[in-house]
């Protein structure tokens, strides 16, 4: 059976023809353009072809749009896990193991990932952490200086 767009309604029409001239960055201009042509009679293996995507793909953002309007086309949060620690936090933890520990009155003068880990949880910088994530904030971080230097020498 067929798939098109449910019939569009006057101020959608306006809506994707002026949005087709000025995109927006979350309303990509194919999927605009999947509707125009779906509404117009298209199916979807000539649309398909015309805006170089798979046919189930074509179909994902007709039923979206048939169900949710031209909200159903916009780019949504993309999923994944959120981060767990904050800006705030990543600072403190970088700041943190790059202070002599003596100065922090600790018997020792140089940090382990162990104990760093220790310090962080003791002193509520964290509830919990693990060597390998302490490890992997504190190498970003020095790519990320280490890019800023190399980006100002340019």
């Amino acid at each position: 059976m067929a798939l098109y767009t449910r019939k569009l309604k006057l101020h959608e029409r306006k809506i994707l023809e002026s949005h087709l001239d000025l995109p927006e960055e979350d309303l990509p201009t194919h999927r605009l353009q999947i509707i125009v042509l779906s509404a117009a009679g298209k199916r979807v293996p000539e649309i398909s072809e015309e805006v170089h995507l798979h046919p189930i793909n074509v179909r994902k953002w007709i039923h979206r749009f048939n169900r949710y309007g031209l909200d159903g086309l916009r780019s949504g949060k993309s999923p994944g896990r959120p981060p767990v620690f904050t800006d705030e936090q990543r600072n403190e933890i970088v700041a943190i193991a790059n202070t002599n520990p003596r100065l922090l009155n600790l018997h020792y003068s140089r940090w382990s990932l162990q104990r760093l880990r220790r310090y962080l949880i003791d002193h509520d910088i964290v509830e919990h952490i693990s060597v390998e994530t302490i490890r992997q904030i504190i190498q970003s971080q020095e790519s990320a200086i280490t890019h800023r230097y190399e980006h100002a020498l340019e």
